[in-house]
């Protein structure tokens, strides 16, 4: 389903599509989107944070907005319970002139179990990065779709990776990896990434663990270092995984066709994993 919010209110587009894929290839390619989904039919988290990250990505774009939050979450939950889709994955586009607004949204039922439990693949994309990291723009969605298609068979995402050898993120979500000589420490890219929504809450989530970390507990602790990993480092890499807001935290088992670690997803991958899902469903809004 799509709609248009803007000065008429909200109406249908004058395309349709069956999924935000389809719909993205009519949306324009000079704008700004972000991109979520619900729980429990009407429920999101940091929906604020996506608003504020979209005004940033507007900002550092040049494109004037002036974003009417209470508007965009009534549409969409109209969208929602119109389409009696359950839970969705709904995207907000703004294009170049900052409206209208096109809000879209498709059925979503969550990331398979077995993804979760075995890891995916993943392959490493040499000497591409995004323009402006900072922010995330339709260009780049369309971009990207580009290098989505080429995958390999089995290959769930790519990896950028920058002319020095840094394995920044990828194209749909952010990287990280753990390395045999500091197996609580994190790599992941500082800065020439986009700040990624489940990546602020995985900061939060360090930072509560940090003041309650007690070395009776036995519970792992960690700490997030904003140096890039190397592509170099994954020979001694114990750990990786991906964030992003609709998939959260997934393990990665293998990178360009070699194992990492033992080719299963890790013991401080599946705890962050805990700990980012209880942290999602202590933080959930209405729509």
């Amino acid at each position: 389903m799509i709609r248009l919010l803007g000065s008429r209110g909200l109406v249908p587009a004058e395309y349709s599509a069956q999924s935000l894929g389809e719909a993205a290839r009519s949306e324009p390619h000079d704008g700004v989107y972000t991109v979520s989904n619900t729980y429990h039919v009407t429920q999101v988290v940091a929906v604020d944070e996506h608003f504020d990250r979209l005004e940033e990505s507007a900002r550092l774009e040049g494109i004037p907005l002036l974003l009417d939050r209470q508007a965009v979450r009534r549409a969409l939950r109209s969208m929602i319970e119109e389409s009696r889709f359950g839970d969705v994955r709904f995207r907000i586009t703004v294009p170049r002139t900052g409206d209208p607004i096109t809000l879209s949204i498709e059925p979503f039922h969550g990331i398979p179990h077995e993804t979760y439990e075995k890891g995916v693949r993943c392959v490493t994309v040499p000497g591409v990065v995004r323009a402006n990291a900072g922010s995330k723009t339709t260009g780049w969605m369309h971009d990207r779709r580009v290098i989505s298609e080429r995958l390999p068979p089995g290959v769930q995402e790519a990896i950028l990776c920058s002319d020095r050898g840094e394995l920044l993120e990828g194209i749909s979500s952010n990287f990280y990896a753990v390395l045999a000589a500091e197996p609580t420490t994190v790599r992941t890219a500082g800065s020439q990434v986009l700040p990624g929504i489940a990546q602020r809450i995985l900061r939060m989530i360090e930072g509560a663990e940090r003041e309650g970390y007690s070395a009776a507990s036995g519970s792992p602790w960690f700490r997030f270092d904003p140096r890039p990993p190397l592509i170099s480092d994954l020979q001694r890499c114990i750990e990786s995984f991906l964030t992003s807001s609709s998939r959260g935290i997934v393990p990665i088992v293998e990178i360009d066709g070699k194992s990492i670690g033992s080719g299963v997803p890790g013991v401080l991958t599946r705890h962050l994993m805990e700990l980012y899902g209880a942290w999602v469903e202590s933080h959930l809004v209405e729509m």
